[in-house]
């Protein structure tokens, strides 16, 4: 008889594991597909990998990596088995991630006008006006809805039953949510006999939610309302999603170059003519974005948009100047700007963090640092970080030089044993260690689409999940209470 891939080695990880309770048996949530998973013959596994693998492909969803010397881009790799989260275990992320989604953008009004955190010495004034991803040219603004962040992408890792902690906070340009909702296209595809064994909940109406949000931030009423999606470029890595929202979106995808100001006006270049223009939704760096304002050479932008914003003539989102926010080194004060705007203690916890800036951290983190994360303040998509437990001797003294040249660069964390789902890989059935994205809209209320992006390490006991470090995703599954 052939063998099937079962649940061989879940239970004997010392990691929480999501599927397997302490006892050996799945938890209640993960039953019914423990059951499934017993019934699968590997074979056929495989034959829905090779299918998914071939859906992507033809679909173009592939990604680049920066500083590769491969030039050509790749497929993020696909886990066939669900990661779920029960409606109770839902609930509980959802209220976390309203609140802090809420002070956040509450925050970045304040630092941008009346400052009152930093005058209530909450916050250290050098910290937010010092800091490079501060922008100056947004002092005294106030966007549509007092909004800022309309997009927001929370990172969340997981350590026990009822532990969850935000990694970081996206702000600016958060990626992933084509992802999302490709992975469920491709699940209802190759399993349908899966999901109809569950209540889960959908995701396949965010590209409505997210017009819906942008139109009520526009300057015009929403049925007058034009959209445009702004990419750098078919070389930009999220190119993929750039194209793909536009598309579900029913707007037009367009680059600095097809945008043009005219007459204290937006426009669009047309076969038709002129277009006016009222809501940008931006995939590109606020340094790129105006050569007027910021960075004189650049090309992906358009000159004067930044005075058109300004004055209320077109809504930029995400509104330039977000990046304070999500910022590493604000990072470790968000539990106070959280109860500072709310009046709450934060549902969600950070990770506990080291300013390396600071000398008393900086000696802490020198001397432990085979047992850290470092990572950069402005850094990204795993780049410019040290994972101390993984890393080797040399790497290790290379970094510390690197931090001592720069520590105000830097911060630290624990290395945190983050929980583990099933993943299909090339022995059979393993545990990986995932993370999970849920995306939040913006506007006159907060919207969470119930599930997200989860990331997985497919390399065995690798903790880091970024598709540009070898990592993948798999499709999240929200149970209803239905």
């Amino acid at each position: 008889m052939e063998q099937t891939v079962g649940q061989r080695g879940l239970a004997r990880e010392i990691i929480f594991n999501e599927m397997i309770g302490p006892e050996g048996a799945p938890r209640g949530h993960y039953v019914t597909l423990s059951e499934w998973l017993e019934q699968q013959p590997s074979r056929e596994l495989r034959r829905k990998r090779a299918e998914a693998e071939s859906i992507f492909r033809r679909l173009g969803i592939t990604f680049a990596v920066y500083g590769s010397n491969d030039t050509l881009e790749r497929l993020i790799p696909f886990d066939l088995i669900p990661r779920i989260i029960s409606a109770s275990e839902w609930r509980l992320l959802e209220r976390g991630i309203e609140q802090r989604v809420r002070a956040l953008n509450a925050f970045l009004l304040d630092i941008y006008n009346r400052q009152e955190i930093i005058r209530a010495g909450r916050i250290p004034a050098d910290i937010v006006l010092r800091n490079d991803a501060f922008l100056s040219e947004m002092i005294g603004h106030r966007p549509p809805l007092g909004v800022f962040s309309h997009i927001v992408g929370t990172d969340i890792v997981r350590t026990g039953p009822h532990d969850f902690f935000v990694l970081e906070d996206n702000l600016r340009t958060p990626s992933g949510v084509s992802y999302m909702l490709e992975n469920r296209e491709a699940m209802l595809h190759l399993f349908p006999e899966l999901f109809a064994r569950h209540c889960v909940a959908p995701v396949q109406h965010y590209p409505e939610l997210l017009r819906q949000t942008l139109e009520a931030v526009s300057p015009v009423a929403p049925e007058e309302t034009t959209i445009v999606v702004l990419t750098p470029g078919i070389h930009n890595s999220a190119y993929f999603e750039h194209s793909f929202l536009a598309d579900q979106m029913g707007v037009e995808l367009v680059e600095g170059q097809d945008l043009f100001v005219s007459g204290g006006a937006l426009y669009m270049r047309t076969t038709r003519g002129p277009m006016r223009v009222h809501v940008v939704y931006r995939r590109i760096d606020d340094e790129f974005l105006d050569p007027l304002t910021f960075r004189p050479d650049s090309i992906l932008g358009v000159p004067g948009l930044m005075d058109l914003y300004r004055a209320g003539a077109v809504t930029i989102v995400n509104a330039p100047g977000t990046g304070i926010a999500d910022d590493k080194a604000i990072y470790s004060w968000v539990p106070e700007i959280v109860e500072f705007y709310t009046g709450q203690k934060p549902i969600l916890q950070n990770v506990p963090t080291w300013r390396c800036a600071e000398p008393e951290a900086l000696s802490y983190v020198l001397d432990h640092l085979p047992e850290l994360v470092v990572k950069e303040v402005h850094g990204s998509g795993g780049y410019g970080m040290l994972v101390g437990p993984t890393s080797s001797k040399k790497q290790i003294e290379k970094f510390r030089r690197i931090l001592k040249a720069r520590p105000s660069n830097y911060i630290a964390q624990p290395t945190l044993a983050l929980s583990a789902c099933p993943a299909f890989t090339k022995s059979g059935v393993a545990p990986r260690h995932v993370d999970l994205r849920p995306f939040s809209l913006v506007s006159d209320r907060v919207r969470i689409v119930a599930g997200g992006l989860t990331r997985v390490a497919l390399k065995k006991g690798s903790l880091v999940v970024n598709s540009s470090q070898g990592g993948g995703t798999k499709d999240t599954w929200v149970l209803t209470d239905e």
